[in-house]
């Protein structure tokens, strides 16, 4: 049979794609397994239900009358209401269906089959939902994916940023999605890509280097072959390794050549590369990410750059932050009417050189006389356990 759509919410059934054609035991027992109640079958794509058991096929509804074309839509506005720790539980349950519908999907890439993006919508419209009901939630705790996650969850992680800058910069609904789609499929390429060279637990040589630069083009042409693709999403995938300043790869674009959601697409892949754990490196803390990043003249288009230091905040969740009165915390949500105080948790004493009770400040309430003064890199004093304390809080 072909599977049209499944009923229900993406996070209830085991695919990362909702339409394909069912072919594999394994698949149909996962779908027994998964609880989903109802699917849709597509008759003229696949085998049907046997003849004792009739079907009803409705009528197709008639096209409807031409109307004006509308004005583009509005970005998508926040839903009001869902806290960080709200919004925490529901981003840890997508995140754990995407490392799977991540997974197969770059299997199906290594097993030769053709690639629809349409497929991986239902995937796109839940990371969007999280990021728009609290912006910070999912796009923290993807970041928390171990060593081994890197390649797959990598691409829900940029895709999660995506929508964030885009609803920033304040682009339309048509954009926004195909930012998304753009972020998640972006990686693609590197499914082709050898894997001892992909998953290499050190420095590339020169040679390996140039085999994984090959990589834009590779997905670009995975997802022209496989259609459904926007120029958008595809151009996303070819050049979001491309620079400013015409250094970047393939095509060593400049400036403006660079299209506006590839801009995107290049701060979104370094920031979140930085910011993980790689086999061969530990991830950077995000607040000294975001300095480093800002200080590399030529990469970045530096209006972009500031609208994604803005979409995730200057002392982004997880950062470590030095406070006027000699301690040091851990900055756990942002605060929406200023970037410049958000809610922390203490937990270092500078006076005393040692761990004091933790402690959670909302930097912008009314009784609040703390203010942050730097930014620590975590790598100068060795602090293992920042991600528990602001996941914690």
């Amino acid at each position: 049979m072909y599977v049209h759509k499944f009923e229900g919410s993406w996070l209830h059934h085991p695919f990362w794609r909702s339409a394909f054609l069912l072919e594999d035991q394994k698949d149909l027992d996962a779908i027994a397994a998964s609880g989903v109640s109802e699917l849709w079958i597509d008759l003229s794509r696949g085998c049907g239900l046997p003849d004792a058991s009739p079907v009803a096929v409705a009528e197709p509804a008639p096209p409807p009358a031409p109307s004006p074309a509308p004005a583009p839509a509005p970005a998508p506005v926040r839903q009001a209401g869902t806290s960080m720790s709200q919004e925490l539980v529901q981003a840890k349950r997508i995140l754990l269906q995407s490392r799977e519908a991540v997974t197969s999907l770059f299997n199906d890439v290594r097993l030769g089959k053709a690639i629809d993006v349409n497929g991986a919508m239902p995937l796109v419209e839940e990371v969007t939902s999280s990021v728009m009901r609290n912006p910070g939630a999912l796009v923290s705790i993807v970041r928390l994916k171990n060593r081994d996650d890197y390649t797959y969850m990598h691409s829900v992680a940029v895709c999660a940023l995506m929508v964030a800058l885009a609803r920033q910069l304040g682009l339309d609904e048509a954009q926004s999605r195909d930012a998304a789609m753009g972020g998640l499929m972006h990686d693609l390429g590197k499914a082709l890509m050898p894997l001892d060279v992909l998953n290499k637990p050190g420095s590339l040589t020169e040679d390996e280097y140039g085999i994984m630069k090959r990589h834009p083009e590779a997905g670009w042409k995975l997802l022209k072959e496989g259609g459904g693709a926007t120029a958008a999403t595809l151009d996303i995938a070819l050049h979001h390794h491309e620079k400013v300043d015409g250094s970047g790869y393939p095509h060593r674009l400049k400036s403006t050549d660079i299209t506006l959601l590839a801009r995107m697409g290049a701060v979104c892949d370094v920031y979140d590369a930085v910011t993980s754990n790689r086999p061969y490196k530990a991830g950077w803390d995000p607040g000294t990410s975001i300095r480093r990043m800002n200080s590399w003249a030529g990469h970045f288009d530096p209006v972009i750059l500031k609208a994604f230091i803005r979409s995730i905040g200057i002392y982004p969740v997880g950062s470590l932050v030095r406070l006027e009165s000699g301690r040091l915390a851990v900055v756990t949500e942002q605060n929406d009417s200023s970037l410049l105080t958000p809610k922390v948790t203490v937990f270092f004493s500078l006076k005393s050189n040692e761990p004091i009770s933790r402690q959670v400040l909302d930097l912008a309430g009314r009784h609040s006389h703390e203010k942050i003064v730097a930014v620590e890199d975590k790598e100068k004093w060795g602090f293992k356990y920042l991600d528990e304390i602001w996941s914690e809080a």
